[in-house]
């Protein structure tokens, strides 16, 4: 049969027709493809997270800092927002509650912690250990913990790991520390200058060696690190929780070269810290995370000393938290 004129016009005009359709639909795909390229490349979604650190001049602080440059790298697209705190329960109560997503905590902090949001949070690492260290001027007549009835103390901030740790130790020391001293909740940084120009007698911090403040103070001022040794077993055997968080320790000599005595061991207790983070965080994220702070542990450690104890081969022990599955996931990624 003869197609007339019309029909093969008809037939020209649908063929076109199917090409310019096919044209958009290859378009459309590959505009689609690029855009869930972007979102999924590199395993892990792009984007800033909240990370609560603690009080300038801590430890907390400026690994949180060391931490976020190594991402700018090794995670191209993370970014993270670095959020002062007053410590570890204020650093808890920001994670559970959605404000941030990371933060570092005490495991003792942990344990005792009641929040509403408790049972979603989730470990990614452990990192390293706080000291608990008392300063006193090198000429203070304080000796022990128990020497502090009736001074003017630092006692670490209200929502702080430090005044967790602060108020089991001097109730082992026999002292009330609402009652049997004039506490200060103060961070290190306030703490330090107060002590140095006569306002505090004395002050407790705990965080790792060494801390900044304390390095900066010994320079400017003479100070003392009072022995807690005899206390740290009392501690060790009183604490609550149901977690084994605190461990008998030694502060090394050259911690503090400029405190006095130089060169002097200083007995005291322990306790690690947990990275932290809440159990909807995106697992590939996490995992993401947990592998870069194992493999930033050198670079970081150059400059926050605390940083170079994190190891792959005691980081899965977060009790009393259990593993974020991100993490889970790097953890047996890498198992030997």
């Amino acid at each position: 049969m003869t197609s007339t004129p019309g029909a093969l016009l008809r037939t020209a005009a649908d063929s076109r027709l199917c090409r310019a359709v096919a044209a958009l639909l290859l378009v459309a795909g590959a505009v689609g493809g690029w855009w869930l390229a972007s979102d999924s490349a590199g395993g892990y979604p792009r984007g800033e997270s909240g990370f609560a650190t603690g009080v300038q001049s801590g430890v907390y602080d400026k690994y949180g800092h060391m931490l976020s440059d190594y991402l700018a790298t090794a995670m191209p697209g993370v970014r993270l927002r670095l959020d002062s705190s007053e410590g570890s329960v204020d650093n808890l109560d920001r994670v559970a509650s959605g404000q941030d997503s990371f933060a570092i905590a005490t495991a003792d902090a942990v344990a005792d912690y009641h929040g509403a949001g408790k049972p979603r949070l989730r470990a990614i690492a452990r990192l390293y250990d706080d000291y608990l260290q008392l300063v006193v001027p090198a000429g203070s007549p304080v000796q022990r913990a128990a020497d502090l009835k009736g001074l003017r103390v630092g006692v670490g901030q209200r929502l702080s790991g430090v005044n967790l740790v602060t108020r089991r130790l001097l109730a082992c020391a026999g002292l009330d520390p609402d009652k049997d001293i004039v506490p200060a909740m103060l961070g290190v940084g306030d703490a330090a200058d107060q002590l140095r120009t006569g306002k505090l007698d004395a002050f407790f911090w705990s965080g790792g060696l060494p801390t900044t403040a304390l390095t900066d103070l010994s320079g400017r001022f003479p100070i003392r690190i009072v022995p807690l040794g005899d206390l740290a077993e009392t501690v060790h055997q009183q604490e609550g929780g149901g977690t084994d968080a605190y461990r008998a320790a030694t502060i090394p000599a050259d911690a503090y070269p400029k405190a006095y005595p130089s060169q002097t061991a200083v007995a005291t207790l322990a306790v690690p810290n947990l990275l932290v983070t809440r159990d909807d965080v995106d697992p590939r994220l996490v995992e993401g995370i947990t592998r870069a702070v194992l493999d930033s542990r050198d670079e970081i450690g150059s400059n926050v000393h605390a940083a170079q104890l994190v190891d792959l081969r005691t980081a899965v022990y977060t009790d009393p938290l259990p593993l974020h599955e991100g993490a889970r996931r790097y953890y047996t990624s890498v198992k030997p």
